[in-house]
């Protein structure tokens, strides 16, 4: 008797391509019951600058501005457009717009609309590190060159997308309303007429009980994103157990900056629980954004204005021990330093921020610091961008850029899903925005990473290769050149960052 031979197959899981996977998450399908439903063509769930700015770009350009657009926001739009603060009082919500983010903006029509006399440009920046007081780096970009970046206000920002935007016109807005749920459409009864098949389209039910339903949705809705949630997406990270203190600080200073200065300058030094930061603001203002741990941050938090103050100064100026020898004292911060920095040799005030005088009262908060990226910005008929993509340390400044930076990416992507006839909600018609958002921003991502843990270290070794490094950064023009260009906003690996 002959016997056959065998064939063993080794035994797998069937393939599933991450989309599907997505998809078959969200099972048992729920659909959403409402017998009719607004359709839109984009509805963008997220009132923040980036998804101001997207629908800006969508409404500005010639292209898309026929589509039907609708937003929905929580918060009242009505107040942020009529946002204002007194001449010599700023938000303590403030960003570091590159020059690309601006050409951005300006081509949209939006930075007309910013208040320019409460912005300032800075043209340097000075960056050193607390354990070695020998490694520093410093930036230097004089006109005709444009400057390093713009520090603006989040909140004047908005102002200005939600007057352009108002002028463009033609938007369904859905403020001080929240998402109550989002399902797919219900499929087409047996015998209707199917030539308008909604059963892929998510439908929004809003608290007001409206319901919207969308051939592109759009999650601008930040950190916990419901829109994410939604699509079955899930974002990646960890927590640096380090909270960012943010405030608005009056400096010691006679020198007035203004919007045509160039004498500005970003200043930073990294301490052993995180870098400490001081950016110019008109007036002799600055912003301070502080990485401290969370005991550190309550107790700055805690603490008098003048005692804040000089705990301020002294992380620009005093050693480690020092500083942290302060975090314990009880008050009297402003007189220890006074007597510590008197028996300390300081650098030159050229390398050093002026002193802080005073801080702005109720402008001291903090928050907790993230990393966060999506596994991918797109789905079937969903799009993420801005802090629903990614969460980033704010070392860099590049939070707010790395969002507008998607919405450039995906308001190309979706002119030319229209122009040639396709739906822009299609997954495989998206993939221009993913392929080149995603791995731009995780290099982005990953370098800001490395640097918060190298910077962490507080040994021999750590301080060593950290100071060898920025010196010869400092010394090499044509790496310093391309580390120029990334922080204003450039590409490390391509000279095309936005658009």
């Amino acid at each position: 008797m002959k016997l056959r031979p065998q064939i063993f197959l080794p035994s797998s899981k069937p393939y599933v391509c991450s989309s599907c996977a997505r998809s078959l998450k969200r099972f048992p399908r729920r659909y959403a019951t409402a017998a009719s439903a607004d359709i839109f063509d984009v509805v963008c769930v997220g009132g923040g600058p980036a998804g101001l700015s997207l629908l800006t770009a969508l409404r500005s350009s010639s292209r898309t501005s026929h589509l039907k657009i609708a937003l929905v926001e929580s918060q009242d739009l009505a107040a942020a457009r009529t946002w204002t603060l007194p001449a010599r009082e700023y938000s303590n919500r403030a960003s570091s717009l590159t020059p690309a983010s601006i050409a951005f903006l300006s081509r949209i029509g939006a930075w007309d609309h910013v208040d320019l006399e409460r912005t300032q440009p800075y043209h340097h920046m000075r960056v050193w590190d607390g354990l070695s007081s020998w490694s520093s780096i410093s930036f230097d970009q004089y006109p005709p060159k444009p400057p390093i970046a713009c520090m603006t206000e989040n909140a004047n920002l908005s102002r200005a997308l939600l007057v352009r935007l108002a002028a463009l016109g033609s938007i369904s807005v859905f403020d001080k309303t929240s998402v109550a749920a989002i399902d797919l459409g219900p499929p087409p009864a047996h015998g209707a007429d199917t030539s308008l098949n909604l059963s892929s389209y998510p439908h929004l039910t809003l608290s007001s009980g409206r319901t919207l339903a969308a051939r592109l949705l759009v999650g601008a809705d930040g950190l916990n994103s419901p829109v994410r949630k939604f699509a079955g997406i899930q974002a990646r990270g960890w927590d640096y157990d380090r909270h960012g203190v943010v405030a608005t600080v009056k400096l010691a200073t006679s020198e007035q900056y203004s919007t045509s200065s160039t004498k500005a300058t970003a200043y930073q030094r990294f301490l052993p629980s995180g870098p400490i930061a001081l950016l110019a603001l008109p007036n002799g203002f600055a912003t301070l954004v502080w990485t401290a741990t969370p005991a550190q941050a309550m107790r700055l938090k805690a603490l008098t204005s003048p005692d804040l103050a000089a705990m301020i100064n002294a992380a620009f100026r005093l050693e480690p021990v020092d500083i942290n020898y302060m975090f314990t004292v009880p008050s009297g911060q402003a007189s220890e330093f006074s007597w510590r920095s008197s028996v300390t040799r300081i650098p030159t005030s050229s390398d050093l921020p002026d002193l802080v005088e005073d801080i702005q009262p109720h402008s001291v908060a903090s928050f907790p610091l993230r990393f966060r990226h999506a596994d991918t910005y797109i789905s079937s008929r969903i799009a993420l961008v801005g802090d629903a993509a990614h969460t980033i340390h704010p070392l860099a400044g590049q939070g707010l850029n790395m969002g507008i930076g998607d919405v450039s990416a995906l308001a190309a992507t979706i002119e030319d899903t229209v122009s040639h006839g396709g739906d822009i909600g299609v997954e495989m018609n998206l993939e221009g925005y993913a392929s080149k958002a995603y791995a731009r921003n995780a290099r982005m991502l990953g370098v800001v990473d490395k640097l918060h843990w190298l910077y962490g270290m507080e040994g021999w070794v750590g301080r060593q290769v950290r100071g060898w490094g920025l010196k010869g950064v400092d010394r090499f023009g044509g790496l310093k050149e391309v580390l120029m260009r990334a922080a204003s906003g450039g590409e490390i690996f391509s000279r095309d960052l936005i658009g």
